[in-house]
Formats: C-alpha cells, structure tokens, sequence
C-alpha cells in the first residue's frame, strides 16, 4: 500500500481562461478500486492525463507507482500475443539485445547481458505467455484469439485484451478511461467482474450498474470541489442525496432565520433612534438613564447584526455543490395507425456475411423496444434500415407512410464547425436546442467553441438534444449514452419515463435497459 497525493493543484487549458482546477488537494491509496465520477466537461480525463505527466500544471503530485493509461495505441500489424507481450514490457527488445550480448562475448557484453536478465526475470519473462493465456481467459476470451492479427480483432475483444496486460505490468496503478464504451451487456459483466477481483485503478464510467459491481470508493469532481468516498456508486448517491437534503433543509431554515434577524434589526434600531432623540426636548426628565437605555437596544442590534452575518457565511457554504436536474422536455407526435413499423424475416449481409437472419418484430405506438445482443450482431445495422441508410437486406420492412424518425447516431466524428452553422443546417429549432444544451450543463463558453473541439460526451448530448428538440412520430436512437454523464443519463431516463415517446434503441446501460424498455428483441 502507497498514497498518490495531489497537492494544491492548479491546471487550465491554453484555450481557456477558467481554471479546471485550482488549488486542488486530495489523496488516494494505491490499493483503492476507485469509480471516478462527474459531469461532461469538468476534467476527468484531464486529471488522468495530468497524472500521466502529459500537462504542465502547478502544484505536486507525488506517487510510488508508475501511471498506465486506457485507452492507449497498439502496435495493429503483429499478432495478439506479441501485441500483448509488448504492452507488458518490451520483452521482444530485450531478448534481442540478450541474444546480440551472447554473441559478442565481450565483458561489457555480458555485464549488459545479466542486467537485461534481471529484468526479464522480474517481469516473468519466461512464463509470460502462459500468464497472458491465463489472464484473458478470466476476461471470457478465447486464447485462440493470441495468434491472430491485434487488428482483426473486435472492439470489445481489443478492450478486454488491453486491459489485461496493464494487470500484468509490475507496479502500475491503472487509469481506466471509459472502458465500456465499445462492450456489451455481456461484456460489461464480464469486466466488471474482472476489475472487482483486482485491485489499484481509477475507472472512469457513466455506467452506474457497471460502477456497482466494480469499484470500493468513488472519486467525484463536483462543481466546486473533488471528494472521496468509501463504498461504489449506490452508496455515494445515497449519501450524497442525504447531503444535498440537509443542505437544502439548512438553507430554508437560514433564510428564515436572517428574514427574523433583518426585522429585529430593524426595530431594535428604530427603538434605539427614538429613545436617543427623546433626550431632547423639555419633557425629558433623566438624560442619563435615557442614553444607557439607548447604548443598551444600540448593542443589541449589533450583536442581531452579527447573528445575521454569521448565518450568511454559513449559507455561503451550503447548496454548492448541488447539480440541478433541470427536467427536460420532448414532444412526440400521435401517429395516425397503432403500428409504425413492421419487420418480417429480416436478414442483412455484411461483407458477404449474413450477420441478421429471420428478424422480425413491430414498433406500435407508446412501444419503447431496446435491440439487445453481442458486438457485431447487426443492432445498427437494422437501425439503419429503418431510417432508409441501408437497403442491402432481405425481407419485409414496412415503414409507415409519411413517419417521422428523428436519430441519434453512434458516431459523432462528423461534427465539426460551429455550433450556428450546425444549428442552420440541421434547421434546428435554436431557442429549443439551447434550453435543452443549457440543462444537459453546457453554457455559453462551450457554444463558443467549434464542435470537434467538445468531449465526447458533450458531442453525444448535442445529437441527443437535436433529436430532443424534434417532434417526430419514433425516435431511434443508437448507443445514446455513449460517454454521457451519470447526472445527465438520470435526466434522460426520467425525460423518457415522463413523455413516453415511441422508441427503438441500442444501449448497453443495464439501468438505463431496465427502467426504459417495455419490449425487447433479442438478437
């Protein structure tokens, strides 16, 4: 066990004239399996890569333990198994220089020869392969997979295979970013279980259910402060929607007390004023006595005054770290029939492939119908098809006339420009999209940037709240949450719950699945 101590540290971006964070002290023991929470924008991963080393900042940050990063570049051309070999250590690099020691027989040679022994031995050289083959099988993966191409891979398979040779590594304490982003439900699982057997990680994850299973403290970036929690993401919520109550509770009661304190300043020194002036005029009878009465409601009033100052500071203190769940709105559309969509025998190729076979379902008006199933069995594929961006299938698909669709896409690479020019080429309702931006924690600096310049998780909430701000008659939406925000997929869950749109998605979200879907097509 070591600590990781962040001290006083203080970091903004060249770009930016607010500081993301200033002045910030926390510590963490290496031995924590620690969630690390918070909204788009507020720094996660900035914090990870400022203890990676990759930005200048000021303050300390002192650690016994070398940092790893996820995701991370892999050499693609090898195949899996050296791939893996050389993520652990460069284990193909020092068996070559070995080998060239042995041959030149010189004595620095073989001094520089027993060096790189040492090390290969210390990293478990000689039985490496065997712990890799052992690791990944904890992860579900076939060992198979180590003498194939590292880019013939899948993306959930590349996740799994990465991770567990960052575990191999000797004193490494992991930075995990987002890792559940290319896995699904089964996937996720399987690397929760696998992280909760571990231990000296930060995970950054949206995915409450994921976070339960996986971690034994939270690390959450509020917005004035960062704070550290024992227990997973249940127990954090809980305690931080006590916190917020009492707050809430204390300020109501504050504000009550100062209305109270404000008006018996207000007489005590009304009071005071008129006995002091009675001292003049011909009926005063004991000038004395008058003027000690008049000190006397004059020192009364300050100490009220104090009072009053001192519940300010504390109401100072309170509601500022409270994340407003502003609620958002939709306004589907009633179709005309009871059914929109209906699907029969639907089969799709893919690269000469048949990746769908004999599919079929309907989508009836109020349905909200989640497509579940591995990596690569055509979830997006059928959702393209209803939204007329993929006609190579076979079967019946029946779209009702004149349906509006409104879709979120998986991909957000191609926003780019400024926020004006998408808001004009989409013919979006802007008055609507900026609310909506507003409640989902983006405000007027990031309307400033261009939209290649957003988190990820920004970039999904502006598909999201385009898709929002139309009335259309089915949404269809594809991996939504993909990098969104635990507060913000709260808000979209109780949006979805309240308006009870028609919808066909794809989500890999086990809370967001079970509250949302009334159907579900296994694929």
């Amino acid at each position: 066990m070591s600590l990781i101590q962040v001290n006083n540290l203080t970091f903004r971006h060249e770009t930016n004239y607010k500081n993301i964070f200033e002045n910030t002290t926390f510590e963490i023991d290496t031995d924590w399996k620690l969630g690390f929470i918070g909204r788009n924008g507020r720094g996660k991963t900035t914090l990870l890569k400022l203890l990676m080393g990759r930005y200048k900042y000021s303050g300390n940050i002192e650690a016994s333990v070398e940092f790893d990063y996820f995701p991370f570049k892999a050499e693609v051309e090898q195949n899996t198994l050296e791939t893996v070999r050389n993520i652990v250590a460069p284990f193909t690099y020092w068996e070559k220089e070995m080998d060239r020691c042995i041959r030149e027989k010189s004595d620095s040679s073989i001094e520089k020869y027993g060096e790189l022994l040492d090390l290969y031995v210390h990293n478990d050289g000689y039985i490496i392969n065997e712990l890799i083959e052992k690791e990944i099988r904890k992860l579900y993966v076939d060992a198979e997979i180590l003498s194939r191409k590292f880019n013939t891979l899948s993306s959930g398979e590349k996740t799994k295979v990465m991770i567990a040779a960052l575990f191999l590594k000797k004193n490494n304490f992991l930075l995990i970013d987002e890792p559940t982003n290319h896995l699904d439900l089964e996937g996720r699982n399987c690397v929760s279980e696998y992280l909760s057997q571990k231990r000296g990680f930060i995970l950054v994850s949206h995915d409450r259910h994921f976070l339960d299973s996986s971690v034994d403290h939270i690390l959450s970036i509020n917005k004035c402060s960062i704070e550290i929690q024992k227990g997973n993401f249940s127990s954090w919520q809980e305690n931080k929607n006590r916190q917020d109550a009492y707050e809430i509770n204390k300020n109501e009661k504050l504000k009550r007390e100062i209305l109270n304190l404000e008006e018996s300043f207000r007489r005590t020194s009304g009071w005071s004023d008129k006995v002091e002036a009675s001292k003049i005029g011909e009926h005063s009878c004991d000038r004395g006595y008058i003027g000690h009465k008049a000190a006397k409601m004059m020192k009364r009033a300050k100490s009220i005054e104090r009072r009053k100052l001192k519940s300010l500071d504390e109401k100072k203190k309170l509601l500022n770290n409270i994340e407003q769940f502003n609620s958002l709105k939709v306004i589907p559309k009633p179709y005309h029939k009871d059914t929109l969509i209906y699907v029969d025998n639907l089969s799709i190729c893919f690269n000469n492939r048949k990746v769908i076979e004999n599919v079929g379902f309907s989508v009836n008006q109020g349905d909200r119908i989640a497509l579940r199933g591995k990596n690569g069995s055509g979830k997006s594929s059928i959702l393209k098809v209803l939204i007329g961006k993929n006609d190579c299938y076979g079967g019946t698909v029946n779209i009702g006339s004149n349906l509006i669709i409104s879709y979120v896409p998986q991909d957000t690479s191609l926003l780019k420009g400024s926020f004006q020019n998408f808001i004009n080429d989409k013919n979006i309702n802007e008055s609507v999209f900026r609310m909506l931006m507003s409640k989902f924690d983006m405000y007027s600096d990031d309307f400033s940037k261009n939209l290649e310049e957003l988190s990820e998780g920004q970039k999904k909430k502006v598909l999201i709240a385009k898709s929002l701000s139309e009335s259309a008659h089915l949404y269809v939406w594809d991996e939504p949450l993909n990098f969104i925000d635990v507060y913000s997929r709260i808000q979209i869950q109780e949006l979805i719950e309240n308006f009870e749109p028609t919808m066909i998605f794809v989500e890999h979200d086990y809370s967001f699945n079970e509250n949302i879907s009334t159907k579900i097509v296994e694929l």
